[in-house]
């Protein structure tokens, strides 16, 4: 069975969207030394998760309100209330507001400053 590997965001601005994610998930991203590409390391290799990129964008940043046209990642976090005010406060849009997932946890969906979309998770042993 196939599964997800590498994840990539693609950026207008590369050094924005750097110490957005940076300062939003804690996650370290570092030039690559074969190109304009940066390599994101989401943290800890013995939880469940991958790392990815960020590369330059390749036309027009997207629309505010058009439909996705990519994968929607979900970023695992401890707390989606403070999460998502983080991300406003760096820049980033509320989407859709926290909402309950039966079962699961919480979840809302945030933009970058760039209009990339991504999801945040709240799972229910770490709910408030």
């Amino acid at each position: 069975m196939s599964r997800p590997v590498h994840f990539e965001i693609h950026a207008s601005d590369p050094q924005r969207l750097i110490d957005f994610y940076a300062t939003l998930f804690g996650w370290t991203i570092s030039k690559w030394s074969g190109g304009d590409y940066w390599l994101i390391d989401t943290g800890d290799a013995a939880k469940p998760g991958i790392n990815g990129g960020l590369m330059p964008r390749r036309g027009p940043a997207p629309e505010p309100m058009a439909g996705v046209a990519s994968f929607v990642n979900t970023i695992d976090t401890d707390n989606v209330d403070a999460a998502m005010s983080k991300a406003s406060e760096l820049g980033g849009k509320i989407c859709v507001p926290k909402m309950a997932v039966p079962g699961v946890g919480w979840l809302g969906y945030v933009s970058d400053p760039d209009g990339n979309l991504f999801g945040l998770m709240q799972a229910d042993e770490k709910a408030a």
